[in-house]
């Protein structure tokens, strides 16, 4: 089946929460419409119907944008849906005015985000809640 990336789609909770929990292993709710309502762009794969990608590009409102939340549902990994979400956000990024990409990434994204073009930085990180 052709996999088809939507840029900014109107995404419902239900079927956030369902790719969230097949992605990451979360199976608590979240409401994600004020995060969506807020970012700078949002890029969505689907498989007919079906979400089974997302990344989304938050932003400080001016030069520097963020890519965060980066999952593909594990039944649809190895195909490229990561990358080509994480190239258009790219795109869509820059053509809406930042000049600055960020993400921050576990060790083992390394290679995964060096191949698209993000060079090491130093960046730090606290837990502010549990």
């Amino acid at each position: 089946m052709d996999i088809e990336y939507r840029h900014d789609p109107n995404l419902e909770n239900k079927a956030l929460n369902a790719l969230w929990t097949t992605a990451w292993g979360s199976s608590k709710p979240r409401d994600f419409q004020p995060i969506l309502s807020k970012n700078l762009a949002h890029v969505a794969a689907f498989s007919g119907s079906t979400l089974i990608g997302f990344v989304n590009v938050a932003w400080d409102g001016g030069i520097h944008a963020f890519i965060l939340d980066t999952c593909v549902d594990p039944a649809f990994r190895g195909r490229g849906i990561a990358s080509e979400l994480v190239e258009q956000a790219k795109m869509l990024a820059r053509d809406r005015g930042a000049e600055w990409l960020h993400v921050d990434f576990e060790p083992h994204l390394t290679g995964f985000y060096r191949k698209l073009g993000f060079a090491p930085t130093e960046a730090g990180l606290i837990r502010l809640r549990d």
